[in-house]
């Protein structure tokens, strides 16, 4: 059984930063894509970012370019999501998701296994 747990959401100002991370746990870690996702009140889940098996490409939506950073430890079964410069659109639910395949990986539907999610909230 493949769970996820997110942990590092909280309430902060614009401009401040935050670490989300995310513990993976069941099966091999380093045999999945990892996404990160968020779902703002009354919106659809959004992909924030995502990371290959190996670490070495990362993927980002066009807001999170040059502000977060997605990476992970395949030795400590747990990716993270780095977010600098936050603003107050960046309020949302974050989610780290597991896909099999890579594929569309922009594309919730695509993902196996999800985390329960964190609040994150940006004050102006």
């Amino acid at each position: 059984q493949v769970t996820l747990v997110e942990s590092g959401g909280g309430l902060v100002q614009a401009g401040d930063s935050l670490r989300l991370s995310c513990a993976f746990s069941g099966r091999p870690f380093s045999n999945y894509y990892v996404g990160w996702f968020r779902q703002a009140l009354g919106k659809e889940r959004e992909f924030v970012g995502g990371i290959r098996r190996n670490a070495r490409h990362t993927y980002y939506a066009n807001f999170a370019k040059g502000r977060f950073t997605v990476s992970r430890d395949n030795t400590k079964n747990t990716a993270t999501l780095e977010m600098n410069n936050l603003k107050p659109e960046d309020t949302a639910v974050y989610y780290c998701a597991a896909a099999t395949y890579y594929s569309d990986t922009d594309n919730p539907q695509n993902y196996d296994y999800w985390g329960q999610g964190t609040q994150v909230t940006v004050s102006s």
